[in-house]
């Protein structure tokens, strides 16, 4: 027993040197005085301040992240609002503040859903643009404009020419149908396309609508898309074809065709537009971007020439 106390007694002492002891290179201060002046419990507080700064900054470096963890209840979810504000406008001033901060791509996942005011309330931190000035954030040198729809109506685009085109289509299975069909009509569309690799839904179609915005489904719209479509391909017709679902989707179209172009704006900002493509984007989307891509090559050589890891 005295032997293991004898060891504990050696450690610590040997660590209690380690943390406070002197070596023979650092004198013991002699106090001439046990008055100090102002100036010197000034030094004092500051060396305490500064050290307690240190001690704040080396904790905060530890990993963290803003996320939706946080309680449903309003004081919780108002704390969060004001910090995630504050932490971002920090970030866009590039203030010193913010050395230690940046807009990382996140995704959570959920074993059991969130309550819905918590939902709501995470929503309200995405920013809001209400014109193309808004998405120029500090340090931001170019802007790719691909708002679809919106080029209609959102300050800084305002396109005239731009409309939706409404489209209604039925998603089914069918797991026999293995061809794309397609029957252009003088005043309708019809298709019938197999999605690969989807355990056989097929997508059946359709309307092209100019300037129809309304966003539900129409029954008879539905009945005449599977009467089209059986007529094209009888197998459809079959007991096991069922229907999923049915959908609306409203394509950003544009008078004269798609707009790719490349603009400065009157506050000297770099935009490329890219929009417009209606019923084709999906085929002339890749060729789009190329050439929107193709546009900004100077400017994002430039960018590729400074970056920095």
């Amino acid at each position: 027993m005295y032997g293991s106390l004898a060891i504990v007694g050696f450690v610590a002492g040997i660590l209690f040197y380690v943390l406070y002891g002197r070596t023979s290179k650092q004198p013991v201060p002699v106090l001439d005085s046990v008055e100090t002046t102002s100036s010197q419990r000034e030094d004092e507080e500051a060396q305490i301040e500064s050290e307690h700064t240190l001690t704040l900054r080396l904790r905060f470096r530890a990993g963290a992240n803003f996320s939706g963890i946080s309680g449903s209840d309003a004081n919780a979810m108002r704390w969060d609002q004001s910090g995630y504000s504050a932490m971002m406008s920090l970030i866009d001033a590039g203030a010193e503040e913010a050395k230690y901060l940046c807009k990382t791509e996140s995704t959570e996942y959920w074993d059991q859903a969130p309550s819905q005011d918590k939902i709501n309330s995470m929503t309200e931190y995405l920013r809001d643009v209400s014109s193309l000035q808004d998405a120029f954030l500090h340090g931001t040198q170019i802007v790719f404009n691909c708002v679809g729809n919106a080029a209609l109506n959102l300050a800084g685009v305002a396109d005239s020419k731009c409309y939706p085109t409404r489209g209604q289509i039925i998603l089914v299975k069918a797991p026999s149908v293995k061809v794309n069909v397609m029957r252009h009509g003088k005043d309708y569309e019809t298709y019938i396309i197999p999605r690969p690799r989807s355990d056989g839904t097929v997508v059946l179609g359709g309307y092209l609508q100019p300037g129809d915005h309304f966003s539900q489904a129409r029954p008879v719209e539905t009945e005449s898309i599977l009467s089209r479509t059986i007529g094209l391909l009888r197998i459809l017709g079959n007991e096991e074809t069922e229907i999923i679902r049915v959908a609306v989707g409203l394509r950003p179209s544009r008078q004269g065709g798609a707009r790719v172009e490349l603009e400065t704006t009157p506050e000297g900002n770099t935009v490329v537009h890219n929009y417009g493509a209606g019923g084709t984007g999906f085929q002339a989307g890749m060729g789009m971007a190329k050439d929107a891509v193709d546009l900004a090559s100077d400017i994002l050589v430039h960018l590729q020439a400074q970056s920095k890891l």
